[in-house]
């Protein structure tokens, strides 16, 4: 039995050890209570061996696998930069437009029904711009003619006012 041990040690390569005592890894996939993608992390050796290496998730954190990481994560962070750049275009094209919708009402100016982020997003659409019902942020239904201030929430850092005429409908 003692002469099979120097075999399986050649078997099994050692990973690289990190600063604590663990194994530096690199993470190709965004991985729950570990990382992110393209993160260098630092996981226990069985976690590594029996987890993120068969999995795919990971791989050993050698110097070229850090730069290739560097260069892809240069690429990605002008590609978001482009996509920010035409998310504030779309906005200041939001903040410049009024739109108009018509809901039935009574003569006090209550309406029947109410006006919500899908109506919105229809009147938007018809004007050529498209958002999705979770960008819009109502503080609640609109439920009385006027002018209403809406925020459209494009990004997490990009955020505008949209100005939402509720009309009666023309009888």
């Amino acid at each position: 039995m003692v002469a099979s041990q120097p075999r399986l040690a050649k078997k099994f390569k050692r990973l690289p050890k990190g600063e604590n005592g663990g194994v530096q890894l690199l993470l190709t996939q965004n991985v729950d209570h570990v990382g992110k993608q393209g993160q260098v992390v630092e996981v226990k050796a069985g976690h590594a061996n029996n987890y993120l290496l068969p999995q795919g998730l990971a791989i050993v954190a050698t110097d070229h696998h850090k730069r290739m990481v560097e260069k892809h994560k240069a690429r990605l962070l002008e590609i978001e930069r482009q996509r920010l750049s035409g998310l504030q275009a779309l906005a200041d094209k939001i903040a410049q437009q009024s739109i108009t919708i018509e809901a039935n009402a009574n003569d006090e100016g209550h309406l029947y029904g109410s006006v919500g982020a899908v109506e919105i997003v229809a009147a938007l659409k018809a004007t050529d711009i498209h958002v999705t019902t979770d960008q819009i942020r109502l503080t609640g239904p609109l439920k009385e003619l006027g002018l209403y201030t809406v925020k459209v929430h494009l990004h997490q850092e990009i955020e505008t006012d949209l100005k939402v005429w509720v009309v009666p409908t023309a009888t």
